[in-house]
Order: structure tokens, then sequence, then C-alpha cells
């Protein structure tokens, strides 16, 4: 392979770039953009709950324990209602989550230490958030129940002793902030997603403007052609890298505890990967305008439903499983979460790192091989 035509190709594809404001604003604002708008507005939180309240005891007792819910930032207590049909109604119209209905008697039931029902009815429509939602009930009344337990029993008055105590310590993620988890992924799709369609234009549109007939006629070489067509990409991508990482440990908060020189490593080969994958695709299209279909379908959908990045792997059927092998994003998916939220290093990530070289290696080789200097 010749350096002097290789930098040649590169040149001239850094002058295409230039005089081409479309692909560098597609190249250096859309990563960036989608990373904010996305950051922002996907998260898995379920926070300020609406809430609708029928308190049928309306004593002390009952607003103590109605303020459990208010001073939580999982639920917003907008409204108090009168009857079973008023909460019945503005769950139907999507207007609460929950609707909690506290019994009569709830007072003199609490401090004669009998069991107490207290009715908590959920919009399971949104199966995801109400399954959550009912966890964050579950837990206030347990810490309710907790608190009773332990005041000092009145003259007569019967406590339940608690026979175990519950204290989790989660690791990584010790507050479940969906973003923290939700950003790595997020950069995985997008750099998946952006270098793919960057370079499946690249050779396509040799053939569509008629110069690819000038390149073929030159001593370079496809390794070559490629090599120099790949160069000013990878710069792109690597910028587009750098602002993400930035954007997420600035504006998003997420940790980075291990390596930021690892980090950088590994993503320029899951880049390089995804960058030689929209060669390999404009290579067979020929077409901008197919190319850039088969990029979004074959870089998009998998990265964002088959990686991991939103449904867990092992939740799926044994079939699709078995897919997810072969999604490279999979497994950068594992490698930014453990160094961002894990601290783990090389030792730990030798599997996957090993996966992304072969995937980048393959795609490479195939570009390599399929492309032909011949005009027919």
């Amino acid at each position: 392979m010749n350096a002097g035509r290789v930098t040649a190709v590169a040149r001239k594809e850094a002058l295409q770039i230039r005089r081409d404001p479309r692909s560098l604003g597609l190249g250096l604002a859309i990563p960036v953009l989608l990373l904010v708008l996305f950051g922002y507005a996907l998260t898995l939180d379920v926070d300020n709950v609406p809430t609708v309240v029928w308190d049928r005891d309306n004593s002390q007792t009952a607003k103590d324990f109605i303020l459990n819910f208010s001073n939580s930032r999982y639920f917003d207590v907008y409204a108090y209602a009168d009857t079973y049909r008023d909460i019945v109604r503005r769950i139907d119209r999507g207007e609460a989550l929950i609707g909690m209905v506290i019994p009569k008697d709830f007072s003199l039931a609490i401090e004669s230490g009998a069991r107490t029902p207290v009715q908590f009815l959920l919009d399971g429509s949104d199966a995801n958030t109400a399954t959550i939602a009912r966890g964050y009930v579950t837990s206030v009344v347990n810490r309710y129940n907790e608190g009773l337990r332990a005041r000092p029993p009145r003259a007569g008055g019967v406590v339940n002793p608690l026979p175990v105590i519950f204290r989790p310590r989660p690791w990584f993620n010790p507050n479940f902030e969906s973003r923290i988890f939700i950003i790595p992924g997020l950069m995985v799709v997008i750099i998946m997603i952006i270098a793919a369609l960057l370079t499946s234009l690249t050779v396509a549109r040799e053939w569509e403007r008629g110069t690819m007939e000038q390149l073929i006629s030159t001593p370079v070489t496809p390794g070559e052609l490629i090599a120099g067509k790949f160069i000013p990409y990878f710069c792109i991508g690597l910028f587009d890298l750098l602002v993400a990482v930035v954007l997420a440990v600035a504006v998003f908060g997420v940790p980075v505890r291990g390596s930021v020189l690892l980090l950088l490593a590994l993503s320029s080969l899951f880049l390089a990967g995804a960058l030689m994958m929209g060669i390999l695709i404009s290579v067979e299209a020929m077409n901008q305008r197919l190319a850039s279909q088969l990029a979004m379908l074959t870089t998009f959908l998998p990265a964002f439903l088959l990686s991991g990045f939103v449904y867990p792997i092992w939740n799926m059927p044994a079939v699709i499983q078995a897919v997810t092998y072969l999604i490279p994003a999979r497994y950068f998916i594992v490698i930014l979460r453990g160094i961002y939220l894990k601290g783990v290093g090389l030792r730990d990530l030798w599997t996957q790192t090993l996966f992304l070289f072969i995937f980048a290696a393959a795609v490479s080789l195939l570009a390599v091989r399929r492309f032909r200097k011949k005009v027919a």
C-alpha cells in the first residue's frame, strides 16, 4: 500500500466533504444534537407519578400517612377525591396513574396495631410504568411500617417485631438514575448509525457522479482507495466521540470511573468497524439512496433493539439471543458501561475487544475484496 496514493485519496475526500456542507453537518452536528435530545428526552425513570387520594378517615394519622407520599419525589399527590367514581374517572382520563383509598377507622386500626388495608388502584395500560410505580408504593409503605414498629408501644398496645431488615446496597448506580444507564448505550447507537451513514455514501457517490471511472484509470489499488476514503471520516468520527464523552460527563453527569485512554482506544476500534461497514454497504449498493437505506436498516434497528441498550438480552428468546452475537453494538455497550460505571479494565473486557477487532477486520477485508476496478 502506497502512503502517497492513500494521502492523495484522503485529501480528495476531505475536499469533497468540505464542499458538501450537508455531509459535514451530518458528521459534526447531528451526533451532538441526537445525544442532547435523546439524553434529556429518553428516560426510564418514573418520577412525579400523578396520584389522587380519597381519604375516608380524614384523621391526622391518615394525613401523616399521605404525607409520606407527598414528600417523596416519586409521587405527585395533585388531587383529593370525594368518591370512588371520581378516582376511576381521573384514571380513565389519564390524569392519574395511582388512586389511593384510605378506609374509615384507619387511625383506630393503626393505634390498636391491627392490620389496615389501604387500596391502591394502578393504571396498568403501561405495564412497565405501573410495575415501577407499584415498587415505589411498596417502598413507601414498608418505610412507614418500619417507623410504626420503631415507636415505643403504648400500654396494652401490640407491636409486631420486624423479623428481617431489608438493607439493599446498589452498586455502580446507587440512585438508579436512568441517564447513567442510558447515555453510554445512546453513544453506541449514535456512533454506529452516523459512522455507517457517512461512509455508506462515499463509493456510491463516485459511481453516481461518474468520477469512479477516473479513479479506476489511476494506479490506486482498491485497498488504497478505501483507506483514503476511510481516514477523513475516521477523524470526523473521532471528533464526535470526544464531544460525546465530554457531554456525557459535563452535561449529564455520567462518571468515567475507568481509564479514559482505554475508553478512547476501544471506541476508536468500534468506530473503525462501523465506518468500514458503511464503506462495504457503499461498495455493494453503488447507489446513494439504496446505500443510506441499507445503512439505517443494518445499524439503527440492530443497535437499538438487539444490543441490550433498552431490552436486556437475557430476557429475549433463545433464537434472538443467538442473533445478538452478530451485533457489534452488543459488545461495545458492555465496554462503555464497564469503563464508565464499573471502572473495569482490559482484563475484564478482552472478550468484547476481541469480537470488535474481528468485526472491524472482517468488514475491512470484505470491503477491499468486494471492490473491483471495473466499470461493469
